[in-house]
């Protein structure tokens, strides 16, 4: 084991979530080294060559992007939480990635600039949902059943953003998806995702939502009535 690790984080960052969901499901010590990525000092540039969270600084070495890290914590720190056989492994991995798309697209719907560009997005989301609830096995409460993965890791942050969509009265999201609202209920009582953020991550999102100029934001602003 490496004598420090330390995890270079943005307060909002969901890729930078994932990350310290396994660190904290490892139960293993670890620092935050907090960042703004509007203002990035040379000490961050200097060891993220694409200028995002997170890094994993272990020891003095960093590594970069959210998977690799994932990957790397897996290999060497137990307990082990990507399944044991090759395949199953490897079809975790693509879902992993599935969720990396899913946060493209969560983007885009609180981007959208208009209620036409909203419901479009709105509707591509439901639609990787339905993939999810068709994927989920067996009687949960995990993406693969009894056994907490890193593909729950890569999901949790994805539901938080739903959290923030439903303030705005955009609800819905898991009509029909009996599976995936489980899950989603069992991810916000895990205490390493209830641990992965700052007690205000909330405020902080709601803030940034509201702060896009969007038709979210507009929706945002007037259920807070203002």
């Amino acid at each position: 084991m490496p004598e420090s690790l330390t995890l270079v984080s943005h307060a909002l960052c969901p890729y930078v979530q994932r990350a310290a969901i396994v660190l904290l499901e490892k139960a293993v010590p670890f620092d935050r080294r907090w960042v703004d990525l509007a203002d990035k000092p040379a000490w961050f540039t200097a060891i993220s060559p694409l200028g995002k969270t997170p890094v994993l600084l272990v020891d003095d070495d960093p590594v970069f992007e959210s998977a690799a890290i994932c990957e790397y914590l897996d290999d060497t720190l137990a307990p082990r939480l990507h399944p044991e056989p090759a395949l199953e492994r490897a079809r975790h991995r693509g879902w992993m990635e599935f969720g990396s798309s899913l946060l493209n697209t969560i983007a885009a719907f609180y981007g959208a600039a208009d209620a036409q560009s909203l419901q479009r997005q709105r509707e591509q989301m439901l639609a990787r949902f339905a993939q999810l609830e068709a994927a989920l096995e067996g009687q949960g409460p995990w993406f693969a059943g009894a056994r907490f993965s890193v593909v729950d890791a890569v999901f949790a942050p994805v539901f938080r953003y739903i959290d923030a969509f439903e303030a705005a009265g955009v609800c819905g999201w898991s009509d029909g998806m009996p599976r995936l609202r489980a899950w989603r209920a069992a991810l916000a009582q895990r205490p390493s995702v209830r641990q992965a953020v700052l007690p205000d991550f909330p405020a902080r999102l709601r803030a940034f939502l509201r702060a896009r100029n969007s038709e979210l934001s507009r929706r945002l602003a007037a259920c807070e009535g203002a």
